[in-house]
């Protein structure tokens, strides 16, 4: 689960390498439970690009949408397993949904899929 102010790795090959969630778009809160909205795997967050390569299109300080691709808390699947990965990362995309990167490093959620981000899952090299 990832919330406002959550660091996070970059699994695209935009430029950015540390993003900094601002804002959840999608995702919950418990009632009675945690009252920060919490964003998963298949979920859009506003973030803000804390370190980025040298020469490229990203700079360090800008905002770009992005979306979950891991998280380190487990996440339940509809057949009752459990999928967790060891750190959180996030692609990011455009307005279009379309990422921004032509390149997706390291294993996907399969959950993607249900969230129609098919061009994210297409360019992983792998979907867990």
């Amino acid at each position: 689960m990832l919330q406002a102010e959550s660091r996070c790795e970059v699994a695209d090959n935009s430029g950015a390498k540390i993003a900094y969630v601002i804002r959840v778009y999608g995702g919950s809160t418990g009632k009675g439970q945690f009252t920060r909205k919490t964003a998963t795997v298949g979920d859009r967050v506003l973030v803000s690009v804390k370190k980025s390569l040298p020469g490229s299109d990203v700079k360090t300080g800008d905002k770009y949408k992005a979306v979950i691709v891991r998280v380190a808390k487990p996440v339940r699947r509809k057949d009752g397993s459990y999928v967790k990965f060891d750190s959180s990362a996030v692609v990011l995309i455009g307005d279009d949904g379309n990422p921004k990167g032509t390149r997706i490093f390291g294993p996907v959620a399969r959950e993607l899929r249900d969230q129609n981000y098919m061009k994210i899952v297409s360019l992983a090299s792998e979907v867990v």
